[in-house]
């Protein structure tokens, strides 16, 4: 069986990228495609695959600037060659499932999340935006919406990161998905054996949809220490709020990652996340994790057990959430959170994806023929 993993960019190592290590390591002879590839900002794991990218990768700027190649990108998949590949496996959060494959082939798309910017999310991004990029978004949001919903139905079997993403799948373009959450590399952190460091800590992409303004706003108001890791648009914004206990720590190595996390009083993690694999790590970690109740944190926190969640996106509601939990913070304990992650294993994820394929290929062998 000739497998083919596409994945809609190649860029950096979040989570969409962790969860294509773990089924490179299910596929090993597996082919990538992808419309940008960087290679040096990708992990051995999938570099070692033979990877294809599509006319995206070749245009000015594209290693940077690839998301505002968007109203190119379905043309670029619909022109990539899938016809040698019996098992399709396309990766989604950005533009991917739009391939083009072989009727007799089976095409399973592993869901992050429909595009945020195309569907119920494009008003924050519209906000954030400049008057031409919003201009553009205005004139190309009704056509990429079109393609986004009927490109939906070349996908054969859905798979969802979460059921938050399970139902947003259902809203946006009427398909069932099974859930399978994804994989957290448990082995890569250390869980603590005391309560407590000297400071919270915020990780991830800076993008105003995160809401790490949240976190910077209410440490500089408590005068908290508060690090933030990570790159992204909304760092200038961030920097202008915050106060001199914030200290922005900029990209940081997995290493240094797992690190910070142990030496942290708790993660900060404002933003309605459609999984969000950052809670888990830190819970691997023995930390506990502060979170706004909605999206996939509900799903990988347990309110009063591994962390706290807050009801509203506003400062206020954060400040009371770190104060709740400064009174409260020996009440968590790091050997609990740590079997809390377990549950989340690479290992458990492999065994139940495989499961979704076996089901997706019974019932596609089960199909009659159409006279």
């Amino acid at each position: 069986m000739r497998v083919a993993l596409v994945h809609y960019w190649l860029v950096g190592m979040a989570g969409g990228e962790r969860v294509l290590e773990a089924l490179c390591r299910m596929y090993p002879q597996a082919d990538i495609f992808t419309h940008v590839l960087d290679k040096a900002a990708i992990s051995p794991v999938i570099a070692a695959h033979h990877i294809e990218t599509t006319f995206i990768h070749r245009l000015p700027g594209s290693r940077k600037y690839y998301q505002r190649y968007l109203p190119l990108m379905p043309l670029a998949l619909e022109q990539l060659d899938l016809t040698g590949y019996d098992l399709v496996i396309s990766s989604e959060s950005g533009p991917a499932k739009g391939v083009i494959t072989r009727a007799d082939s089976l095409h399973l798309c592993y869901c992050h999340t429909p595009m945020r910017y195309l569907w119920d999310s494009w008003p924050d991004y519209m906000a954030s935006a400049g008057p031409l990029t919003r201009l553009g978004m205005r004139l190309l949001l009704p056509g990429l919406r079109r393609w986004d919903l009927a490109s939906s139905f070349r996908v054969d079997h859905f798979v969802a990161n979460s059921d938050f993403v399970a139902r947003r799948i259902r809203k946006h373009w009427r398909r069932q998905a099974a859930v399978v959450y994804p994989p957290v590399n448990i082995a890569a952190f250390t869980a603590r054996q005391r309560t407590g460091g000297d400071f919270y800590l915020c990780l991830g992409r800076l993008t105003h949809y995160k809401r790490v303004d949240l976190a910077v706003r209410a440490c500089s108001r408590l005068n908290r220490p508060l690090v933030v890791v990570g790159e992204g648009e909304a760092l200038k914004a961030l920097k202008a709020q915050a106060a001199p206990c914030v200290r922005f720590a900029g990209r940081q190595d997995d290493v240094t990652v797992a690190n910070l996390l142990t030496r942290s009083r708790a993660l900060l993690f404002p933003g309605e996340e459609d999984f969000g694999i950052v809670p888990l790590e830190a819970a691997a970690s023995g930390v506990p994790v502060l979170a706004y109740g909605r999206g996939g944190a509900v799903e990988t926190v347990q309110d009063g057990i591994t962390g706290l969640f807050f009801a509203h996106q506003r400062v206020e509601a954060m400040e009371a959430a770190i104060l709740e939990f400064e009174k409260r913070e020996r009440e968590f304990d790091p050997l609990v959170l740590r079997r809390h992650a377990e549950n989340f294993s690479e290992e458990r994820f492999r065994q139940e994806f495989a499961r979704q394929v076996a089901t997706a290929r019974t019932a596609q062998s089960r199909m009659p023929e159409i006279q």
